[in-house]
């Protein structure tokens, strides 16, 4: 069998807008980490960027379950020593409302040069608008 590489120069790539409004943080970041890799096509091949691009609008509405507001925390370090900070998913959102979408699809992706690539071909907004319209974005169900 032969290995599947697609020219760059004839990769199509399409907009696709999803409404996180109401949606679980976990199903939505699944959803958009499949297309933005190209899991949705059939020539996907593991090694290539194939995916299209996404915009999420709501990501601040996004539902959590089983009390994970209060009970999910986010960890960063300073580089310093004992410079281990945590934040609760609720306090997080207020903060910076975009980061636990983002946060949870960065993890979803592959690591290194290819997941880099592409997580520049996601667009996460905090609420309804968004400035792609002219790109006509197709509405993807959850």
């Amino acid at each position: 069998m032969k290995t599947i590489f697609v020219k760059p120069k004839d990769v199509v790539k399409k907009w696709y807008l999803i409404d996180a409004e109401g949606e679980r943080l976990g199903r939505v970041a699944v959803a958009a980490a499949n297309i933005l890799r190209g899991k949705n096509k059939p020539e996907f091949a593991p090694h290539q960027d194939l995916g299209d691009f996404v915009i999420i609008i709501n990501a601040e509405k996004a539902a959590l379950t089983g009390g994970k507001e209060d009970k999910k925390i986010y960890y960063r370090h300073s580089g310093y020593p004992g410079g281990l900070t945590s934040e609760v998913y609720k306090d997080m959102v207020v903060r910076k409302p975009v980061f636990p979408m983002e946060h949870a699809i960065r993890g979803m992706l592959p690591k290194g040069r290819l997941g880099r690539t592409l997580f520049t071909n996601l667009k996460v907004y905090a609420g309804a608008d968004h400035p792609h319209a002219a790109q006509q974005p197709i509405k993807v169900e959850i």
